[in-house]
């Protein structure tokens, strides 16, 4: 039998967790000439749901993890990369002839790699518009092009006004559709809503939530029941409560609870204590550098934050002094928002209970 849980890579076909209503809304998006604006913190899933909404809209789509991206070449590159993937080399490299930066193109000789550079471009606006406008030139209005941006605001830091640059041209497409996925909140909120910025609403707005706990319910239990034949109901509310429905913790706790029981045997009543020790364990060297690079103030929160208390509440802290370092935390993953501020990472959390006095 095959573990049913899948963590740590996009997930698909029977490891995706339903997300009827953010399918069909995405679904919808792609089907009008409308871009897509997600946001979500990390390991919610927004990568693959989009994956899945993109694979089920039978649309061609380029998708672009930013954070692999330096300088405009290695864009550029990127988006040219896609294209070829999409279209023959053959059929199409007479478009390359109006680049006004000459990219070089190296293909293996049995055409299943292709790498494409550029030599130092002095005009750095006409090479990013050049590749934007080969995807526009390569689309069909019936059955558009999508282009994926993942961690978008890692963009912004690449070059200054470049976000203006990529609004310039963009917005003049007809036969793209863009789909903007990002997981620093603040900085995808001053993209695009703030009114001064070139990506203000320039798509529909979607902010991914935690995984709607019937829905997530149902999903692990159907699955978890077959290795758990008694109490598998308590098993999964417990597992549920653990991860405060976390799609990602929610995956490795419950594949881990799923090899326990079938492989090693251990008893239902101990299965949740024994996989969540298990799973602190094997990272407890790192939640302690987690910790250590931690200052006074960081500490005092997360703390506050792990014992499911305000920090707000705490009069030993200044107010500014706790907003500051919310902020900073949320922005490096280690503190979530929905209805209230958390530890991201729920065994990092007991793990500061246990072993922070």
């Amino acid at each position: 039998m095959k573990n049913p849980f899948k963590f740590g890579t996009l997930v698909d076909n029977q490891y995706f967790t339903d997300r009827i209503e953010e399918l069909e809304q995405i679904n919808r998006i792609l089907n009008s000439p409308n871009h897509l604006i997600l946001i979500s913190p990390r390991r919610f899933g927004k990568s693959s749901l989009v994956k899945k909404a993109v694979t089920e809209s039978k649309h061609p789509y380029i998708s672009i993890n930013m954070q692999q991206v330096t300088c405009i070449e290695d864009l550029a590159s990127l988006l040219l990369k896609g294209v070829f993937r999409l279209h023959p080399w053959e059929k199409i490299k007479h478009l390359l002839a109006n680049f006004r930066v000459m990219p070089t193109v190296s293909i293996t000789p049995l055409g299943d790699n292709m790498e494409i550079g550029f030599q130092t471009a002095s005009n750095i606006s006409a090479l990013l518009e050049d590749a934007l406008s080969l995807v526009e030139k390569v689309s069909d209005e019936d059955n558009r092009i999508i282009v994926i941006f993942d961690e978008f605001q890692e963009f912004i830091e690449i070059e200054k006004d470049i976000d203006k640059k990529m609004r310039s041209i963009i917005q003049e497409q007809s036969k793209v559709n863009y789909i903007f996925l990002g997981s620093e909140e603040s900085m995808m909120s001053d993209i695009f809503e703030r009114k001064k910025s070139p990506f203000y609403h320039f798509g529909q707005l979607m902010r991914l939530k935690k995984i709607p706990y019937n829905d997530f319910h149902k999903y692990v239990n159907d699955r978890i029941k077959d290795v758990v034949t008694d109490n598998h109901d308590k098993l999964t509310e417990e597992i549920l409560s653990f991860t405060s429905c976390h799609p990602y913790y929610t995956q490795q706790l419950a594949a881990t609870i799923w090899d326990n029981a079938y492989y090693k045997k251990i008893k239902s009543e101990d299965l949740l204590t024994t996989s969540i020790n298990q799973i602190i364990q094997s990272h407890d060297l790192d939640f302690e550098r987690i910790w250590m690079s931690f200052n006074n103030t960081d500490k005092k929160i997360v703390r506050i934050l792990s014992k499911e208390e305000k920090p707000y509440e705490n009069k030993m802290l200044p107010t500014s002094t706790v907003y500051s370092s919310i902020r900073k935390m949320m922005k490096k993953g280690f503190l979530i928002k929905e209805d209230k501020y958390e530890v991201e990472d729920p065994f990092f959390r007991k793990w500061i209970c246990e072993r922070i006095p």
